[in-house]
């Protein structure tokens, strides 16, 4: 993430995500689940693999899901809020495998420019990003990172939200279902539209991981906005 898009997570935010992202994305554990068995899936053959968690900030629920599925595996998480992180410094630690993963406080560009991991997992990252260019510069930080063939678990929102009235209409029906009132709802998807911008389209998406280094991405989870693809840094 960059300064700004990172500073929106304070510690005030930080508290209230656990239980607001899983109202905010309908599915959000099995996204994560999903992930960890695709990505396991993706590099079946070896026991021991190092993976690279971006933005891995709040529940952790992509590093404990794939934890659990690949017990040999190591995890570098990356994130440069501190209130987020410690949040899935916690997760971790109350999942017992804290011996497995090493928190980075930073950017991805500040990690060695080399290619030391054999996938990435990338959740819930991207629409913060604020531009093209910027989304494509964290991207390609990414694929320097991963020796070639490497998979690359990207998952976010995509669309921009005004342009699909009937899922954004959905979308406030999530938080009426959880209690909130029309002034609350009114006020979460203002700041959701103030504080993220999304790949325009699927396609959209595509061409920002080909034009970073990656294969055609192929969709393996959807909800409203939402989507999670799998890719590869291309050899």
């Amino acid at each position: 993430m960059t300064s700004s898009s990172h500073a929106k997570f304070d510690p005030s935010r930080a508290r209230e995500y656990t239980e607001q992202a899983r109202i905010g994305l309908a599915g959000y554990d099995a996204c994560h689940e999903l992930s960890a068995c695709i990505l396991s899936a993706a590099l079946a053959g070896a026991r021991e693999r190092r993976i690279l968690v971006v933005g891995a900030g709040g529940t952790a629920g992509e590093i404990t899901a794939t934890a659990r599925l690949e017990p040999n595996w190591t995890f570098v998480a990356v994130d440069p809020s501190e209130p987020m992180l410690a949040l899935a410094q916690a997760a971790v630690e109350e999942a017992g495998i804290g011996e497995r993963v090493t928190f980075v406080r930073d950017a991805v560009s500040a990690l060695p420019a080399e290619p030391a991991f054999d996938a990435a997992l990338m959740i819930g990252v991207l629409h913060h990003i604020p531009g093209d260019a910027d989304k494509a510069r964290l991207l390609e930080d990414i694929a320097g990172r991963l020796l070639p063939g490497g998979s690359l678990v990207l998952a976010g929102n995509y669309r921009a939200y005004d342009s699909e009235p009937l899922l954004q209409a959905a979308w406030a029906n999530r938080w009426r279902l959880h209690g909130a009132s029309e002034g609350e709802v009114e006020a979460k998807l203002a700041r959701i539209k103030a504080g993220a911008v999304p790949p325009a389209s699927e396609e959209a998406v595509a061409d920002l991981l080909a034009a970073s280094g990656f294969t055609a991405p192929e969709r393996f989870f959807s909800s409203l906005f939402w989507g999670a693809w799998h890719t590869r840094r291309a050899t």
